[in-house]
């Protein structure tokens, strides 16, 4: 299946071409960029990257398509978006084996999380697009919600369809026009959904992709001073690159960046429960989300029960060949993540933090491929790297604590301020603690993921929020309309 997504997407020109104005069309560079199989470290297939030009005609693109998307009827983008939700479902077996290509997914995660999820955004999207209250009346003022124009996107490669949907959903329910810059690390998934947008009739320049690095289309998108907002899902470097060249047009920037999520873990809690779904969670897509909880803060009361249940937790892992059903972990994305992880576990175990599973290296058996070895860290000082940086793997640091309140100082320790969790049996308990964690999200006892629950960061995690109506309204501009008068009062004459 691999070989024949590859030959698709070549035969049909995807590879060669960007999708602007409705149509797939040759870029102005010769310029490409190798898309690598992380399993096996060979490149598969090469696609072609734009330059600044392919960002300003697909801005041109976008920005005639503004002048009637934007004030087309909440309905009919409803009914285009309920069109895209379908092709994805349609064709999720397709989109999971490009994620799985293209970015190393195990096949089971990328067809149980990463293609379900990301059809969650689009209908999600479709139903605020119907329910949302765009017009709404107070005394004589109407009040409009209205699109905030041609909104520039650019997503990462950790959940590749995934932040697709996240941001173009709401964009286009809010009557924004887009130009997508996806990873060029995993672009295979991004063409693919520019073929559902074509395909469930979005009009043409309502939707444009343009493939490229940072550098060269990232840097243009933000800087364009006909793109009315930018919204990134990245690094914290990279997002406040994006921040500094969308500064001197004064756009709208919307950031998802960096985080150093904690699992804090309370004297009551479950910990039969609590420390492997921790452990799942901390290692779930590898580690490569940004919200990962690879913090665990625990009682040190209990610091040696916590240990060995999460040694029994990460022996259940199974790394390996993304293509196969029993694997449950495949490799690193690309190269220089893996190269990263391997950094700063060993950081990790210079700075005097104990090794409890895992470390350098691939796992046995695995000669060759971005693979990793689930790696727990246990007496984690707060203040080491591996306690404070972002690493971006399968790396888990238990940090003991003595009080309550010194577990939240702990929790709050960081930079970032992205996600969290919370365990514990006592809920008003658990609930108060929750209130003090300066985080965007906060999951009190790993409850079920709701695609309504806006997510976003404090602190360097950036700013503004994704998914429900909150991930709407980023899309949104206000404009007060006074003397307006409702329309259902009695006329004065």
């Amino acid at each position: 299946m691999n070989s024949s997504i590859i030959e698709h997407l070549r035969s049909t020109g995807r590879l060669d071409r960007m999708f602007v104005g409705g149509e797939w069309v040759v870029p102005e560079t010769q310029a490409r960029s190798a898309v690598v199989d992380p399993s096996t470290e060979e490149p598969v297939a090469e696609i072609a990257l734009g330059s600044a030009k392919d960002v300003a005609a697909a801005v041109t693109a976008a920005r005639r398509a503004f002048a009637t998307w934007s004030v087309s009827s909440a309905q009919s983008r409803a009914l285009l978006l309920d069109r895209v939700h379908s092709l994805i479902l349609e064709r999720a077996e397709l989109f999971a084996q490009a994620i799985s290509l293209e970015m190393g997914a195990a096949i089971g995660f990328a067809r149980s999380t990463q293609v379900p999820s990301a059809a969650q955004h689009i209908r999600v999207a479709r139903d605020n697009a119907l329910g949302y209250p765009f017009v709404t009346h107070r005394g004589d003022m109407a009040i409009m919600r209205e699109a905030i124009g041609v909104c520039g996107l650019i997503t990462p490669w950790n959940w590749p369809l995934y932040q697709i949907t996240a941001k173009v959903g709401p964009a286009l329910a809010a009557g924004c026009t887009v130009v997508l810059k996806p990873s060029e690390l995993s672009p295979l998934s991004a063409l693919l959904f520019a073929e559902v947008v074509h395909d469930a009739g979005i009009p043409p320049g309502v939707f444009n992709l343009v493939n490229g690095n940072g550098p060269e289309v990232g840097a243009a998108l933000a800087s364009h001073p006909d793109v009315d907002m930018i919204s990134i899902t990245g690094s914290t470097r990279a997002g406040v690159l994006v921040a500094q060249a969308a500064a001197p047009t004064v756009k709208r920037v919307a950031q998802e960046l960096g985080g150093k999520s904690p699992n804090l873990i309370l004297p009551d809690a479950d910990l039969a429960r609590a420390i492997p779904t921790g452990v799942a969670a901390a290692f779930r897509n590898v580690g490569q989300s940004c919200s990962a909880p690879t913090r665990m803060i625990v009682p040190r009361a209990r610091l040696q029960e916590v240990e060995r249940i999460a040694l029994e937790a990460a022996s259940s892992i199974v790394v390996g060949d993304p293509r196969s059903q029993q694997t449950t972990h495949g490799p690193l994305a690309n190269r220089a993540q893996f190269n990263r992880v391997q950094e700063m576990i060993g950081i990790g175990i210079a700075e005097g933090a104990r090794l409890m599973c895992g470390g350098l290296g691939r796992p046995e058996a695995l000669g060759r491929g971005f693979y990793c070895r689930p790696t727990i860290f246990t007496a984690v000082h707060p203040q080491m790297q591996i306690a404070q940086e972002e690493i971006f793997g399968p790396v888990l640091a238990l940090i003991p604590y003595d009080s309550v309140d010194a577990a939240v100082e702990i929790a709050n320790g960081t930079v970032y301020g992205l996600g969290a969790h919370v365990q514990g049996q006592d809920l008003a308990a658990a609930r108060a603690v929750a209130a003090r964690i300066r985080s965007g999200q906060v999951h009190i006892n790993y409850p079920a993921w709701n695609p309504h629950a806006p997510f976003g960061g404090y602190k360097r995690s950036g700013n503004g929020r994704e998914y429900g109506i909150e991930g709407l309204e980023e899309y949104l501009e206000t404009k007060a309309i006074l003397g307006f008068q409702d329309a259902s009062a009695p006329s004065s004459d």
